[in-house]
């Protein structure tokens, strides 16, 4: 049991009783077990069904998704919700996200898969009954079966983050805790300047900040775009790519934030490529901080999307109607 899962229970308190409204169980018709006939046999194994998840969350108060036994995680968590609702153990769902993000990163499309040994005839009760017992920021916004051959972190083409800047000399206090506060009056074209730099297939060792637990094994990383996008005081710095290395997003903006200060000239961005050395990239920028950081969407192949034969459809969450009173005339 993760220590993480009880804090976050007891801190919140889930509604119970809304779960166990809506959650499966063998005398429910919300699962449909797989015909008598193909499961006598002692030589065969269980089917399995693949399904997966949109999530997002807001990471201020989680150690990352990733799960460890002993501090909160959203893994933690909403392995926690599934655990209760599907009565199955952890290690059987197999639960699997597309992106490792850090302490306090956010994510509004972060993308998981779960396996069950049996089938849902609808998944609008088991959306409604995860969110439930969930707390206020992380919500499943979409719930879907999957192909077999889906893998939600194997199988993804590219991921997108988004990192917000507050460019002006006053924070605005709505924005403290999802955007990083520059006081300096950044140079936006010279930060746009330098991003072309990093688009391309390169080099990223300079960017990665490899440890014993995350080595380096894939330098060559593909950035399919790097767009600096202004509005107001605002600045969202866009990064979509194939993968990242660990901490390779906040290196880049770190950067860039010192280009936009001119602190250091755009071209100065192929020279740290080249030299393949974080401690060159340390002499000029520090990572920023998780907090502005956000993954945006993930992509995958078309086939990998599409529902299987006879699948429930997708729940995408449903409204709440309210029942009028109808009062008699008089």
């Amino acid at each position: 049991m993760c220590s993480a899962i009880k804090i976050a229970s007891s801190l919140l308190q889930p509604l119970e009783s809304a779960a166990a409204a809506s959650s499966p169980s063998t005398s429910s018709s919300t699962i449909l077990f797989p015909g008598d006939n193909r499961n006598r046999s002692k030589n065969l194994a269980l089917p399995s069904y693949k399904w997966r998840l949109v999530v997002s969350y807001d990471g201020t108060r989680f150690s990352g998704w990733q799960y460890q036994p002993s501090i909160p995680t959203v893994q933690c968590i909403l392995e926690q919700a599934l655990t209760r609702i599907t009565k199955l153990e952890r290690k059987d769902l197999q639960l699997v996200g597309a992106g490792r993000t850090d302490a306090g990163v956010h994510a509004w499309g972060q993308v998981a898969h779960f396996i069950t040994p049996f089938n849902f005839d609808t998944l609008d009760g088991i959306h409604r009954s995860i969110n439930g017992l969930l707390p206020s920021d992380i919500r499943v916004r979409e719930i879907s079966a999957a192909a077999p051959e889906f893998h939600a972190r194997l199988s993804v083409i590219s991921k997108t983050y988004e990192y917000k800047v507050y460019n002006d000399t006053i924070m605005d206090p709505f924005q403290r805790l999802y955007a990083y506060h520059s006081i300096h009056k950044l140079n936006v074209d010279a930060m746009r300047d330098a991003a072309k730099y990093l688009t391309g297939k390169h080099d990223f060792s300079a960017f990665a900040n490899a440890s014993k637990d995350r080595r380096v094994s894939d330098p060559v990383k593909n950035i399919l775009r790097f767009g600096v996008i202004q509005t107001g005081p605002i600045l969202q710095l866009e990064v979509e790519g194939s993968g990242f290395h660990y901490r390779q997003v906040r290196n880049m903006v770190g950067l860039l934030l010192q280009v936009g200060r001119e602190a250091v000239p755009p071209d100065i961005v192929p020279k740290i490529l080249e030299s393949g050395d974080r401690k060159q990239l340390a002499k000029y920028a520090l990572p920023v901080p998780a907090n502005a950081l956000s993954l945006k969407t993930v992509k995958y192949k078309e086939e990998h999307l599409h529902l299987p034969p006879g699948s429930p459809m997708t729940s995408f969450g449903m409204h709440h109607s309210i029942r009028t009173c109808k009062l008699p005339c008089f």
